[in-house]
């Protein structure tokens, strides 16, 4: 690093700039967690994109936040985007429910869907993260890609090491997901022993809408995340 590069790192700017982003990660938590606060009874869904009206997971999504809302009267919880976000808030607003979103600032993808009763924006991916992982009663799981697999590896990671208490985490799309098992199961697992067999309890895999309401219904009440080292504390 040269002397003149040093000095611009130290620049009373580089310091403003820094303070400022600091407030703006600060402000995005503290309305996140309002927001979430005010629904107390949520089920987050989590899927691709790309899949539109008419797909077979597009439409399973939106059937089953119907069933959720009708049946457990829960909100539901999506990325706010298109896809199976689009699909799950759909289904709820068709049965005349909260249909919630935490939406995200991406310029060359991301578009807020039509079907939100409620929403809140952020410009940070890791802060939207936290709070989707934040409050729900269950996280349901559709086919995607990386950022899918993303959230997913999260949600099990925290419930993993305990940094969120148990939730009952539903992978839909048997013919997908199976592969994920696979993987899991047969590498992790056996080959590498990177992981423990109770690790492989961390998820369900299941398509069946009647029996993913039992699942969520049988749940229990979320109380967020562990906060201020509740963890550390004796």
């Amino acid at each position: 690093m040269t002397n003149s590069n040093f000095e611009e790192l130290n620049s009373k700017d580089f310091e403003a700039a820094n303070r400022q982003r600091i407030e703006m990660i600060k402000k995005e938590f503290e309305n996140g967690f309002q927001f979430l606060k005010d629904h107390p009874l949520s089920v987050t869904f989590f899927g691709s994109s790309q899949f539109k009206e008419g797909n077979k997971f597009y439409e399973h999504a939106r059937k089953l936040a119907q069933k959720i809302v009708r049946e457990l009267n829960y909100a539901i919880l999506t990325g706010g985007g298109p896809g199976i976000m689009e699909a799950a808030n759909r289904g709820a607003i068709e049965a005349g429910g909260s249909s919630l979103g935490l939406t995200i600032d991406i310029p060359t993808e991301q578009a807020t869907n039509k079907f939100l009763t409620e929403e809140v924006n952020f410009y940070y991916f890791f802060t939207r993260k936290v709070c989707l992982s934040f409050a729900a009663e269950a996280y349901i799981f559709y086919p995607g890609g990386f950022g899918t697999l993303d959230e997913c590896f999260e949600i099990l990671t925290l419930v993993q090491t305990g940094k969120i208490h148990s939730v009952p985490v539903i992978l839909v799309g048997k013919e997908y997901w199976k592969q994920f098992d696979k993987l899991i199961k047969k590498f992790l697992l056996n080959k590498y022993g990177t992981i423990e067999k109770e690790d492989t309890k961390l998820y369900t895999i299941i398509d069946d809408p009647e029996e993913i309401i039992k699942i969520i219904g049988k749940a229990p009440i979320r109380e967020g995340l562990k906060c201020c080292g509740e963890d550390l504390v004796k």
